[in-house]
């Protein structure tokens, strides 16, 4: 039983974090190169209209004053208006609409790391040093190995190209119209039970599901294995077995769960690194995620929407290591002493 009182000291645990990330964002766009008002007036816009974008903007107030009222917009979830990427729209609807889209690629690509890299990190280790072992570990370091900027194009060219079993690219055919209700677009074409459209739209989510899929079981395998080597030699293993219990059972009831300790660890910030953005992977496949974006808004010098999706990158990070948190205290309630 997970204790509320842990849950709460976590979640305050949340906002001297969330505190300095913003401090260290700010400071940051601050430091950086290029004016903001000139970005918004145009490069051949005069200096007398550029002093008034700069002023309808607040950039002439003092620099406290300026961090202030950064502040106090963050904490009422204003983020402020895009600047270039979509201009005059506000940063949190810009955010609303991209971040499903990644946030639905890295759970599906999440779910194959873990579907197979914890049974293979498993078998591996009680298999030590057999064939199985070898050509597991071998996988494991191929995958962690293999840029997705190439695996990516190649399994393009094999499924998409060659084999035609799949689209190269996009979230779902042209033929499809998805009102969004949730944004995570397998999700609503089942709600509307448009089964054509889901299968279209699941069709589209193989390829990059499984690039960063291989990626995270490649990691969780090799940590899984690491960790349960250390488990099934301790001593209560060992009594376990010589009590007359099974291998598997003695394996999966008394070590699966110690060994998951910090394979949590590693799919917590994997999954948190993901919800940031896989750049790679939404650039490979066309896919207009948060990454992506985060890419285009530095490149055109876009003040508001970098600020707006860093800070959401640190706040699912701290989510899901809030989540970790209490997995841990569930699978090793000493944790919460």
């Amino acid at each position: 039983m997970i204790s509320k009182r842990f849950v709460v000291k976590r979640l305050l645990l949340l906002i001297p974090v969330l505190f300095g990330v913003a401090t260290f964002v700010f400071a940051i766009l601050q430091l950086a190169p290029g004016d903001p008002a000139r970005v918004v007036a145009g490069q051949r816009a005069s200096e007398e209209f550029v002093r008034q974008v700069r002023h309808e903007l607040g950039l002439d107030r003092p620099i406290w004053v300026q961090y202030g009222q950064f502040l106090w917009d963050a904490i009422q979830l204003d983020l402020g208006e895009s600047y270039q990427i979509r201009k005059g729209v506000a940063v949190s609807e810009i955010l609303r609409n991209r971040l499903p889209v990644t946030i639905e690629m890295a759970i599906y690509g999440q779910f194959l790391g873990i579907l197979f890299g914890i049974p293979l990190g498993i078998i591996s280790a009680i298999k030590q040093d057999s064939a199985t072992d070898h050509l597991t570990r071998i996988g494991a370091l191929t995958g962690i190995s293999i840029p997705i900027y190439w695996s990516g194009p190649l399994l393009i060219l094999l499924f998409a190209q060659y084999l035609s079993l799949v689209p190269p690219s996009g979230r779902i055919g042209s033929a499809y119209s998805i009102n969004q209700v949730t944004g995570l677009i397998t999700l609503d074409t089942l709600l509307y039970w448009n089964i054509p459209a889901f299968k279209s739209a699941a069709l589209h989510l193989i390829l990059p599901a499984v690039v960063i899929g291989i990626y995270s079981m490649a990691l969780i395998s090799r940590m899984m294995r690491s960790s349960m080597l250390e488990i099934i030699r301790q001593d209560y293993m060992r009594t376990a077995r010589a009590k007359g219990q099974g291998a598997k059972i003695t394996v999966m009831k008394h070590g699966f769960r110690n060994a998951m300790i910090p394979v949590v660890t590693v799919i917590g910030i994997q999954f948190g690194t993901l919800l940031g953005g896989a750049v790679l992977t939404e650039t490979v496949f066309g896919i207009p995620g948060i990454g992506s974006m985060l890419v285009d808004a530095i490149e055109v010098g876009d003040f508001p929407v970098i600020q707006g999706t860093v800070l959401t990158f640190a706040f699912l990070f701290t989510v899901v290591n809030l989540f970790v948190d209490v997995t841990y205290s569930y699978l090793d309630p000493r944790i919460e002493q």
